[in-house]
């Protein structure tokens, strides 16, 4: 898979996607991500990329022609056209789902915005999807293209050890993860529930489940709306529904 991210601070972008899990995966080249300058592509003799807004306004808007001679040359270097996403406040919250969808895709551009936004009719020209990481503002589009470039790269066959890995997080099945415990058994007067300690594993995958169903319950019962469950999780959830709600 390759990730372009079309950005005005691509050393921005590099420090963060070279690190850790991601950036093991592009050393053993299991994926290509590009952070591309969108400065570069600028006409302009003073090097500049943002001009007033039309009709009046604070701040400045990136131009068009940059950003879509930026595109056209990540474009014309693919082999099949790359769908394009635009990081705004505007867009679709991500959802794990939405990343799972977009790491089967080949190739991805992200759009980094900054200032106050982006000369619409680029947007219009090249954008596929708009996507929002939350419903607050930040500064310029860098940070949330890094988030959904390491939420996408995660699932790649082969980035991490494997599928287990991912698959049992948080968000994953629209559940929230159970609780996790590591060595000592016994820290600060608290210890490991026993079931974890106790070597039946039928015991175990249950109890990791119905951990799930409850904190999911708890803290964001809206998930549990589209949530895969079967009738035993449905079953335990009428359960948590008839006790007091200071369950955590």
């Amino acid at each position: 898979m390759r990730i372009d991210i079309m950005t005005l601070f691509p050393e921005m972008c590099r420090a963060v996607f070279t690190e850790s899990v991601v950036g093991r995966a592009l050393a053993a080249g299991k994926l290509e991500i590009n952070a591309v300058n969108i400065r570069d592509y600028t006409l302009d003799k003073h090097n500049r990329v943002d001009d007033t807004p039309y009709g009046g306004g604070m701040g400045m808007l990136l131009q068009a022609q940059p950003i879509y001679d930026c595109y056209r040359a990540i474009a014309d270097s693919s082999p099949e056209k790359p769908h394009v996403i635009y990081l705004s406040p505007q867009g679709k919250v991500l959802t794990q789902q939405r990343a799972r969808e977009l790491s089967e895709m080949p190739h991805l551009v992200l759009l980094c915005g900054h200032y106050e936004g982006v000369d619409e009719r680029v947007l219009e020209e090249i954008v596929d999807e708009e996507l929002s990481i939350g419903d607050y503002v930040l500064t310029g589009g860098e940070l949330p293209a890094l988030v959904l470039t390491d939420c996408v790269a995660r699932m790649i066959p082969g980035v991490l050890p494997n599928e287990e890995a991912y698959s049992n997080e948080s968000h994953y099945g629209g559940l929230l993860e159970h609780p996790q415990y590591t060595k000592p058994y016994e820290w600060n007067g608290k210890t490991v529930p026993e079931v974890l300690v106790s070597g039946h594993h039928a015991n175990v995958d249950k109890w990791k489940r119905e951990e799930s169903l409850k904190r999911t319950f708890l803290r964001r019962p809206d998930l549990l709306e589209h949530a895969k469950l079967d009738t035993g999780d449905l079953k335990y959830l009428e359960t948590l529904r008839s006790l007091p709600q200071d369950l955590d």
